[in-house]
């Protein structure tokens, strides 16, 4: 296993989550009618980095193996909460830190 196709598949899972922020703060916005809700510049951005992630994802596949994928896929919990935090500035509860020290602790296992 690669260590540099491991850093490019958590690349990939790091920039889907910046997808889905765009794509949470696009429907946190008021349109005039449902074309306009759906095709936006965020919308069509945030589509953009997905199909991009996508391309990212299957180059890292050629260096690790497929039963890692999903292990690392998982560190998409961990990007989400703290982009959430930093850029929508939701709150971190006490349920869901313990829930990503899990996440986080998994991984870890997983990996050794």
């Amino acid at each position: 296993m690669s260590p540099l196709h491991v850093f490019i598949y958590v690349f990939s899972v790091f920039i889907s989550s910046v997808s889905q922020i765009i794509l949470k703060s696009s429907a946190d916005m008021k349109y005039d009618n449902k074309l306009k809700e759906y095709l936006n510049p965020r919308v069509i951005i945030a589509y953009g980095i997905f199909f991009f992630a996508t391309l990212v994802t299957v180059y890292a596949y050629k260096g690790i193996p497929l039963s890692v994928g999903p292990i690392l896929e998982t560190t998409g919990y961990l990007w989400i909460s703290l982009l959430g935090y930093f850029i929508l500035k939701e709150k971190i509860s006490r349920r869901k830190l313990i829930g990503l020290v899990i996440v986080v602790t998994g991984i870890i296992i997983s990996c050794l």
